[in-house]
Protein backbone atom coordinates (compact mmCIF):
# COMPACT_ATOMS: atom_id res chain seq x y z
CA UNK A 1 0.00 0.00 0.00
CA UNK A 2 2.84 2.37 0.86
CA UNK A 3 4.43 1.72 -2.52
CA UNK A 4 1.17 2.63 -4.28
CA UNK A 5 0.81 5.87 -2.28
CA UNK A 6 4.46 6.77 -2.96
CA UNK A 7 4.02 6.09 -6.69
CA UNK A 8 0.91 8.28 -6.85
CA UNK A 9 2.65 11.09 -4.93
CA UNK A 10 5.69 10.90 -7.22
CA UNK A 11 3.49 10.97 -10.33
CA UNK A 12 1.60 14.02 -9.03
CA UNK A 13 4.86 15.78 -8.20
CA UNK A 14 6.38 15.11 -11.60
CA UNK A 15 3.14 16.09 -13.34
CA UNK A 16 3.12 19.42 -11.48
CA UNK A 17 6.73 20.12 -12.47
CA UNK A 18 5.94 19.48 -16.13
CA UNK A 19 3.44 22.36 -16.12
CA UNK A 20 6.05 24.99 -15.23
CA UNK A 21 8.95 26.40 -17.21
CA UNK A 22 11.85 28.11 -15.41
CA UNK A 23 13.25 31.20 -17.16
CA UNK A 24 16.63 32.23 -15.76
CA UNK A 25 18.06 35.67 -16.50
CA UNK A 26 21.14 37.67 -15.63
CA UNK A 27 19.88 40.93 -14.11
CA UNK A 28 21.68 44.23 -13.43
CA UNK A 29 19.86 47.06 -11.63
CA UNK A 30 21.01 50.56 -10.71
CA UNK A 31 19.13 53.42 -9.20
CA UNK A 32 18.64 56.46 -7.05
CA UNK A 33 15.02 55.82 -6.09
CA UNK A 34 14.14 58.13 -3.16
CA UNK A 35 13.57 56.14 0.03
CA UNK A 36 10.07 57.51 0.78
CA UNK A 37 8.80 57.70 -2.80
CA UNK A 38 6.00 55.34 -3.85
CA UNK A 39 5.93 53.93 -7.43
CA UNK A 40 2.75 55.80 -8.47
CA UNK A 41 1.34 56.60 -11.91
CA UNK A 42 3.47 56.10 -15.03
CA UNK A 43 3.33 56.76 -18.75
CA UNK A 44 5.33 54.92 -21.38
CA UNK A 45 7.84 57.04 -23.26
CA UNK A 46 9.10 56.03 -26.69
CA UNK A 47 12.30 56.87 -28.53
CA UNK A 48 11.94 57.92 -32.20
CA UNK A 49 13.11 54.44 -33.30
CA UNK A 50 10.41 52.88 -31.10
CA UNK A 51 7.79 55.26 -32.51
CA UNK A 52 8.74 54.08 -36.00
CA UNK A 53 7.93 50.50 -34.94
CA UNK A 54 4.79 51.37 -33.00
CA UNK A 55 3.08 47.97 -33.29
CA UNK A 56 6.17 46.04 -32.14
CA UNK A 57 6.77 48.54 -29.32
CA UNK A 58 3.16 48.20 -28.14
CA UNK A 59 3.68 44.41 -27.82
CA UNK A 60 6.85 44.99 -25.78
CA UNK A 61 5.04 47.47 -23.51
CA UNK A 62 2.21 44.96 -23.01
CA UNK A 63 4.77 42.35 -21.99
CA UNK A 64 6.34 44.79 -19.47
CA UNK A 65 3.03 45.99 -18.01
CA UNK A 66 2.40 43.07 -15.56
CA UNK A 67 5.90 43.46 -14.07
CA UNK A 68 5.42 47.23 -13.67
CA UNK A 69 2.06 46.69 -11.97
CA UNK A 70 3.58 44.02 -9.72
CA UNK A 71 6.24 46.59 -8.70
CA UNK A 72 3.45 48.98 -7.66
CA UNK A 73 3.09 51.19 -10.75
CA UNK A 74 -0.22 52.08 -12.38
CA UNK A 75 -0.63 53.26 -15.98
CA UNK A 76 -1.90 56.82 -16.31
CA UNK A 77 -5.50 57.15 -17.43
CA UNK A 78 -6.29 59.40 -20.40
CA UNK A 79 -5.40 62.97 -19.42
CA UNK A 80 -4.02 61.94 -16.02
CA UNK A 81 -0.55 63.31 -15.21
CA UNK A 82 2.16 60.70 -14.64
CA UNK A 83 4.72 60.96 -11.85
CA UNK A 84 7.27 58.91 -13.82
CA UNK A 85 7.94 57.96 -17.42
CA UNK A 86 9.03 54.46 -18.34
CA UNK A 87 11.02 53.40 -21.37
CA UNK A 88 11.12 49.69 -22.14
CA UNK A 89 13.12 47.94 -24.78
CA UNK A 90 13.71 44.41 -25.94
CA UNK A 91 16.39 43.16 -28.30
CA UNK A 92 16.65 39.67 -29.71
CA UNK A 93 19.56 37.95 -31.42
CA UNK A 94 19.02 34.65 -33.20
CA UNK A 95 21.76 32.08 -33.70
CA UNK A 96 21.25 29.09 -35.96
CA UNK A 97 23.05 26.77 -33.57
CA UNK A 98 23.19 26.71 -29.76
CA UNK A 99 26.61 26.26 -28.15
CA UNK A 100 25.55 22.84 -26.88
CA UNK A 101 24.67 21.73 -30.45
CA UNK A 102 28.37 21.90 -31.37
CA UNK A 103 29.64 18.33 -31.64
CA UNK A 104 32.97 19.40 -30.12
CA UNK A 105 31.37 21.20 -27.16
CA UNK A 106 31.51 18.11 -24.90
CA UNK A 107 34.54 16.46 -26.50
CA UNK A 108 37.41 18.79 -25.71
CA UNK A 109 39.28 20.66 -23.02
CA UNK A 110 37.16 23.50 -21.76
CA UNK A 111 37.05 26.17 -19.12
CA UNK A 112 33.91 26.95 -17.15
CA UNK A 113 33.05 29.53 -14.50
CA UNK A 114 35.03 27.58 -11.93
CA UNK A 115 38.16 27.21 -14.09
CA UNK A 116 39.54 24.12 -15.84
CA UNK A 117 36.97 21.34 -16.03
CA UNK A 118 38.99 18.52 -17.60
CA UNK A 119 38.85 16.41 -20.69
CA UNK A 120 35.83 14.52 -21.88
CA UNK A 121 35.25 12.26 -24.84
CA UNK A 122 32.54 9.92 -25.97
CA UNK A 123 30.98 8.14 -28.87
CA UNK A 124 27.45 8.92 -29.95
CA UNK A 125 25.33 7.05 -32.41
CA UNK A 126 22.43 9.48 -32.43
CA UNK A 127 21.64 12.28 -34.81
CA UNK A 128 20.08 15.57 -33.94
CA UNK A 129 19.02 18.58 -35.90
CA UNK A 130 20.32 21.88 -34.48
CA UNK A 131 17.55 24.28 -33.56
CA UNK A 132 17.73 28.07 -33.24
CA UNK A 133 19.07 29.65 -30.11
CA UNK A 134 18.10 33.14 -28.90
CA UNK A 135 19.71 35.81 -26.75
CA UNK A 136 17.17 38.32 -25.42
CA UNK A 137 17.84 41.57 -23.56
CA UNK A 138 15.05 43.47 -21.80
CA UNK A 139 15.66 46.96 -20.42
CA UNK A 140 13.61 49.32 -18.24
CA UNK A 141 14.45 52.98 -17.61
CA UNK A 142 12.35 55.00 -15.15
CA UNK A 143 12.57 58.81 -15.02
CA UNK A 144 10.94 61.45 -12.88
CA UNK A 145 8.31 62.99 -15.18
CA UNK A 146 8.94 66.53 -13.95
CA UNK A 147 12.75 66.69 -13.67
CA UNK A 148 13.64 63.94 -16.20
CA UNK A 149 16.12 62.55 -13.65
CA UNK A 150 16.80 58.82 -14.09
CA UNK A 151 15.53 57.10 -10.94
CA UNK A 152 15.99 53.46 -11.84
CA UNK A 153 17.64 51.44 -14.59
CA UNK A 154 17.49 47.68 -14.91
CA UNK A 155 18.05 45.05 -17.54
CA UNK A 156 17.67 41.28 -17.84
CA UNK A 157 19.42 38.96 -20.30
CA UNK A 158 18.28 35.44 -21.14
CA UNK A 159 19.57 32.90 -23.62
CA UNK A 160 17.85 29.72 -24.70
CA UNK A 161 15.56 27.98 -27.17
CA UNK A 162 12.45 30.11 -26.63
CA UNK A 163 11.71 33.71 -27.57
CA UNK A 164 7.94 34.00 -27.24
CA UNK A 165 6.03 36.67 -25.33
CA UNK A 166 5.93 34.46 -22.23
CA UNK A 167 9.72 34.77 -22.09
CA UNK A 168 9.43 38.54 -22.66
CA UNK A 169 7.11 38.87 -19.64
CA UNK A 170 9.45 36.72 -17.52
CA UNK A 171 12.40 38.93 -18.50
CA UNK A 172 10.62 42.11 -17.40
CA UNK A 173 9.50 40.41 -14.20
CA UNK A 174 13.10 39.40 -13.48
CA UNK A 175 14.35 42.92 -14.28
CA UNK A 176 11.94 44.50 -11.77
CA UNK A 177 12.10 41.72 -9.16
CA UNK A 178 14.05 43.75 -6.58
CA UNK A 179 12.55 47.17 -7.34
CA UNK A 180 13.30 49.75 -5.94
CA UNK A 181 16.54 48.30 -4.58
CA UNK A 182 19.47 48.18 -7.01
CA UNK A 183 20.59 44.82 -5.47
CA UNK A 184 23.68 42.86 -6.47
CA UNK A 185 24.54 43.38 -10.12
CA UNK A 186 24.76 41.18 -12.05
CA UNK A 187 22.77 38.42 -10.38
CA UNK A 188 20.84 35.37 -11.56
CA UNK A 189 17.05 35.60 -11.24
CA UNK A 190 14.71 32.69 -11.95
CA UNK A 191 11.03 33.19 -12.85
CA UNK A 192 8.56 30.31 -13.13
CA UNK A 193 6.04 30.55 -15.95
CA UNK A 194 3.28 28.12 -16.93
CA UNK A 195 3.94 25.96 -19.98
Amino acid sequence: MRMVVAAIALTALLGGCANVRLIESDVSSYGQWPAQRQPGVFAFERLPSQQARAEQQARIEQAALPALEQAGFRPAALGEPASVTVQVGLSEMRHERAPWDDPLWHNSLYFGRGGFRGFGAGVGLGWSMPSPYYVLDAAVLIRDARTQQVLYETRARHDGRWHDETVWRALFEAALKDFPMPAISPRRVAVEVPR
